[in-house]
């Protein structure tokens, strides 16, 4: 961490949870926890005056919701990086959060090796999801989800035949390289097959694309 201290914001809407936090966090030398933020709004703001490097989210939490926290720095493009602490989530709500900009991902009932652990990781640019961390977001959600495809989801996007076979090489982690060698086109075509896909589906990322062809079930497992 080349000497200097990681540092930290905590938001959550219960302070004895908060100051707890701090406490643990503040007992390891490399972490400063620069601010506190009881609901949604004030995390925004918070993130937005004191600069963490990283934001430890509670999901549920009053006025904005920790994914509509997400949402936010995401539009005001925060280089601070979120782990979302929950007592609980499904497979929808992790989807949703990693959709919304989470790099982490940690229960609450998780021992406090596990979150520092996601915080190191984080800070390196990786994300961490459950007890571990995950180089392959998109890999890593498609085996949770089980995919598997519905044609009446691919039409009503309007993708075409190609289309539909080049998000599958995306969600399976290939190169615009590798797809143009796997189809026999150049890679000024894959990059305006990807275009075209990036608009009928309104993403403009291929880590977006990917979660959400999974989220929609455009792709089999």
């Amino acid at each position: 961490m080349d000497g200097k201290k990681v540092r930290v914001g905590i938001a959550d809407d219960h302070a004895i949870f908060r100051d707890g936090l701090q406490r643990l966090l503040e007992q390891e030398e490399e972490f400063e926890v620069v601010a506190q933020a009881s609901d949604g709004a004030e995390s925004v703001t918070m993130v937005l005056r004191h600069q963490p490097a990283i934001l430890l989210l509670d999901l549920a939490m009053p006025k904005l919701s920790g994914v509509e926290v997400l949402r936010e720095l995401a539009q005001l493009r925060s280089p601070t990086r979120s782990i979302v602490l929950t007592g609980g989530i499904s497979r929808r709500q992790t989807i949703e959060v990693l959709q919304a900009g989470a790099y982490g991902l940690v229960t609450k009932e998780s021992p406090t090796q596990v979150l520092l652990k996601a915080i190191h990781t984080v800070v390196r640019g990786l994300h961490w999801m459950d007890n571990g961390p995950v180089t392959d977001v998109a890999a890593y959600l498609r085996g949770l989800m089980q995919v598997r495809a519905t044609g009446s989801s691919n039409s009503s996007f309007g993708l075409t035949r190609r289309e539909n076979e080049i998000l599958g090489t995306i969600v399976g982690g290939l190169s615009n390289k590798e797809i143009a060698q796997r189809f026999s086109l150049s890679e000024d075509t894959v990059k305006h097959h990807l275009t075209n896909i990036f608009d009928k589906v309104g993403v403009s990322s291929r880590l977006e694309l990917a979660l959400f062809a999974i989220q929609h079930r455009l792709v089999e497992g």
